[in-house]
């Protein structure tokens, strides 16, 4: 099938209007063409996004008829869980289905103090990047504000139960398969929708959003006055070895990108940096001359930048081996000496394809998903 883009909030489908993805002011709205009073649009909003409900038939609190009439013109969610996988860390992946059959991945990471949530924004992606299997899939449409916000509700509701709080706080990071930059409107509309405190609650300093580096984008998101945080996939220091690592250099060279994370800078809080994500590919970009590269590019920019340097994860047909662990320390301490932050970042559910660059939509062996309810 050929690429798709979402189409207006309320989005039609065959099945009819999908609600995950409105607000509490657009569900308002839209029962108000059913002749409803607005209460209604908030007692739907809180099932959706506080209760975690999946279905209109859960939602007791609604008249039967009204039920009978929502089921007929609109959706309470659209992605079906085609499987669960288990790592031996605990991490989980999810292979979601949309209801035109494209694949959706998430992948759940719990952590001592809190529970980070990788989600896609697109299903494939169109970016090339050679070290990701996600682009042997190419673009298969971007993903709808609904799809976004559903991964978040699958995966807590998965972990916890529909309804009930999260025990550790949640971070989110669109870092899933996908540019998200380039589903920019869904991508914020999603972000508003988790972040009101009647629902998910999921506020803008608990995201970070990831971008190979779509320039225009970076300078937009500078002037939301709620915006995530920022993470610039960047895996090379240079021009030349960053076109053939990611294609998407050539149209936006790294000058043009560095400019724009220095004027998303002056947004930043005290504490909050741009973080560099900096995949180690053994042999290609580890020299101890890339991690000086780096470093001279960061600091020539004057950037307050965080480098998060990632071990490769490899995986068949990608021609990469990841850095061997001495070899990362030696770069991350040119890093580190000349005056740059930097954390190594160990790899989660690489056992399931899970893991950062993995996403391929690849079946496996899954665990039982009868809790998910899906």
């Amino acid at each position: 099938m050929p690429p798709q883009t979402p189409d207006a909030k309320i989005t039609t489908m065959k099945q009819g209007a999908e609600l995950t993805g409105l607000s509490q002011a657009e569900l308002v709205s839209f029962v108000e063409t059913m002749g409803e009073p607005a209460y209604r649009g908030r007692q739907i909003f809180a099932a959706l996004q506080h209760r975690r409900l999946r279905s209109f038939d859960e939602m007791t609190d609604l008249p039967k008829d009204f039920r009978a009439r929502l089921s007929e013109v609109a959706r309470a969610s659209s992605l079906t869980v085609e499987s669960r996988y288990l790592s031996e860390d605990g991490t989980r992946r999810y292979l979601m289905k949309t209801h035109d059959g494209f694949p959706v991945e998430t992948v759940f990471i719990p952590e001592e103090r809190r529970d980070t949530i990788c989600f896609s924004s697109q299903s494939g992606c169109p970016l090339q990047c050679t070290f990701c299997l996600t682009a042997q899939l190419g673009l298969l449409r971007s993903l709808t504000a609904g799809e976004i916000v559903e991964q978040i509700v699958i995966a807590l509701n998965d972990a916890y139960g529909a309804g009930v709080k999260p025990p550790r706080g949640t971070n989110l990071v669109g870092m899933g398969a996908g540019e998200p930059f380039l589903n920019f409107d869904s991508l914020l509309q999603a972000l508003r929708v988790m972040a009101d405190a009647q629902g998910l609650h999921i506020v803008p300093n608990r995201v970070t959003i990831s971008t190979a580096g779509v320039v225009p984008r970076i300078l937009e998101l500078a002037k939301a006055s709620d915006r995530p945080h920022l993470a610039i996939s960047l895996a090379a220091p240079t021009d030349e070895l960053r076109n053939e690592l990611m294609p998407i250099n050539k149209k936006w060279p790294l000058e043009q990108l560095l400019s724009a994370c220095k004027e998303f800078e002056k947004t930043l809080k005290p504490n909050e940096r741009v973080t560099f994500e900096y995949v180690m590919l053994a042999g290609v970009n580890d020299e101890d001359e890339h991690a000086r590269q780096l470093a001279n590019l960061l600091n020539r920019h004057g950037l307050k930048a965080k480098v998060n340097l990632i071990p490769h994860n490899p995986a068949e047909p990608l021609p990469y081996q990841p850095s061997l662990d001495q070899t990362v320390d030696r770069f991350k301490n040119i890093l580190e000496s000349k005056g740059i932050h930097v954390y190594v970042r160990r790899p989660r559910g690489r056992d399931i394809f899970a893991a950062c660059g993995q996403l391929a939509a690849r079946q496996g062996t899954p665990i039982n998903i009868n809790s998910i309810g899906a």
